[in-house]
């Protein structure tokens, strides 16, 4: 009885309404708009000059997307479900696929805005994810083992975190340790005793979870099996399962719309919780393009594209150590997103912080800036510019998460690899602080990670996104090109610098940054 009142609260949820008539918004004189989509933060705030069009159910930039956008003079727009937008000559365009749009005047602030939205439509629960995802770094095998995950290369990264200094904490294992998908059977060639890997891994101090996928390899016993239960997501004659395309090729995907096979998968990850210790999952490919409504149907005849991403969300909420990628709505949730795979580059470095900003402005108040030096296996060169990686790993140190992938000592000479091992020991001193910002942010609904112009509105802020609050007391403003200089614009009052020197706000600064100083600022009352 309590599984079928749980389902029926989810559809409730999962719900929207019919479709609504396309509306537009002419924006205010300097009016500045933050919202929908994750990756698009270089280009935010969104403003009178601004052109761009987009679609929230066949486009997703890889990241979280969010039928929401906020103004800094204390106005947002909802949708109740995925539209195609457009901002251009100062005007918003929401044409809904499905639900009703309204514009609400909230307050006159960004924060104002933020909070009415946030309360309405994506109420904080009180509850955050596991403190070791904030409080110390995490580490994913991606980088160092792409698709040849295997239990001996596994523990050998894991005894290098411990054998160069740096603070266990959750160790995530990545893509292809299954014999193939749908299948969560390790492969016994690679994992020949993947219960010891798991124990060995505990008793270092690690949390281990595992890559996941909803994805079902066609032609096999599974598939078959899924077929026949009426488990799997079927094409829009309803006839067979549909075959999706994603970056692994063609599969069939689960319907988590069908009570049935929602309780089918949660047992399925239940179980291996119980056999193996497995604390958690990575819950990937949970992007909405793969199920447009022209090409499926699904098992309750309404849950086309993001809403298939909100049942995927849906059931990685149901355990604690979870990560998405992708994303549709669930702001307040205690989800830990991480920002799509960057490539190695200064202008992914660059990105970091405004999508940091923009994620927070969906709702997603514990997110990490992707993995350390970036999370595109393809990009990594094979000449290494270390100064790129300590760059990249300082903006993380000084974000609620930060996550190593490709292993700094073997990439790192000795003066870089000290430097990275500094702010990873940063991050777990600043983790009493961060775990306590998420939560109040947990309670309140603000996000870690806040613009400026959120937290001091009226004084100018509102294009600045090169500098962040980190909650209410930081204010961090990081290197995120090759310089060792950068401007500084401190809020009005008196701020001290990490060094110790104390500055006049209400003006900018240009500062040395040399390779080993991440600048950061603290109010002085």
């Amino acid at each position: 009885m309590k599984a079928k009142l749980f389902f029926i609260c989810l559809l409730a949820t999962l719900s929207v309404s019919a479709v609504g008539a396309p509306k537009s918004f002419e924006m205010l004189p300097g009016e500045k708009w933050w919202g929908c989509i994750t990756d698009l933060g270089p280009q935010m705030p969104f403003s009178e000059t601004t052109s761009i069009e987009f679609d929230l159910a066949r486009q997703n930039f890889n990241n979280q997307t969010t039928p929401l956008l906020v103004s800094n003079k204390g106005r947002y727009i909802w949708c109740d479900g995925s539209f195609r937008g457009s901002i251009k000559d100062g005007v918003i365009t929401i044409d809904p696929h499905r639900g009703e749009t309204e514009l609400v005047q909230a307050g006159s602030t960004l924060r104002e805005a933020f909070l009415a939205a946030s309360a309405k439509h994506m109420p904080a629960t009180g509850t955050i994810p596991p403190a070791e995802f904030l409080n110390v770094p995490q580490y994913n095998t991606w980088i160092e083992l792409v698709y040849n995950q295997n239990q001996e290369d596994i523990l050998k990264y894991a005894h290098g975190i411990v054998d160069n200094g740096f603070p266990t904490g959750v160790i995530m294992i990545d893509d292809n340790w299954q014999k193939y998908y749908g299948n969560f059977e390790f492969k016994p060639d690679r994992f020949p005793d993947p219960k010891g890997m798991f124990d060995e891994l505990h008793a270092m101090g690690f949390k281990v979870m595992l890559w996941i996928c909803p994805f079902v390899s066609p032609d096999s016993q599974e598939y078959r099996t899924l077929s026949r239960k009426g488990y799997l997501v079927k094409e829009a004659n309803g006839n067979r399962p549909a075959v999706v395309d994603w970056w692994n090729g063609r599969s069939a995907a689960f319907d988590l719309s069908n009570p049935e096979a929602y309780a089918y998968f949660k047992n399925i990850l239940v179980t291996m919780q119980e056999e193996f210790g497995v604390d958690g999952f990575k819950f990937d490919a949970g992007d909405p393009e793969r199920y447009l409504e022209e090409d499926i149907m699904p098992y309750d005849g309404k849950s086309f594209d993001t809403e298939q991403s909100q049942w995927w969300a849906k059931l990685g909420a149901e355990f604690p150590y979870n990560e998405f990628r992708a994303c549709w709505k669930m702001g307040g949730q205690p989800l830990v997103q991480r920002l799509g795979d960057k490539s190695y580059s200064w202008k992914a470095v660059a990105s970091l912080v405004p999508d940091m900003i923009a994620a927070g402005m969906l709702g997603h108040i514990y997110t990490c800036p992707d993995m350390i030096g970036g999370g595109a296996a393809g990009s990594f060169a094979k000449t290494i510019d270390q100064s790129l990686i300590v760059r990249s790993c300082q903006i993380h140190s000084m974000m609620p998460m930060m996550q190593f992938s490709v292993a700094p000592w073997r990439i790192l000479d000795e003066e870089h690899l000290a430097i990275c091992h500094k702010y990873a020991k940063l991050h777990e001193e600043m983790g009493d602080y961060i775990v306590e910002q998420a939560i109040a942010c947990s309670k309140t609904g603000d996000p870690i990670v806040r613009s400026m112009d959120y937290s001091f509105p009226g004084q100018g802020f509102e294009t600045c996104n090169d500098q962040y609050m980190l909650g209410d007391k930081y204010l961090v403003a990081p290197v995120m090109d090759v310089t060792t200089s950068r401007t500084v614009v401190l809020p009005k009052g008196r701020w001290k610098d990490e060094l110790g020197k104390v500055w006049r706000g209400g003006k900018s600064y240009t500062i040395d940054v040399p390779l080993d100083r991440l600048p950061y600022f603290v109010k002085v009352k």
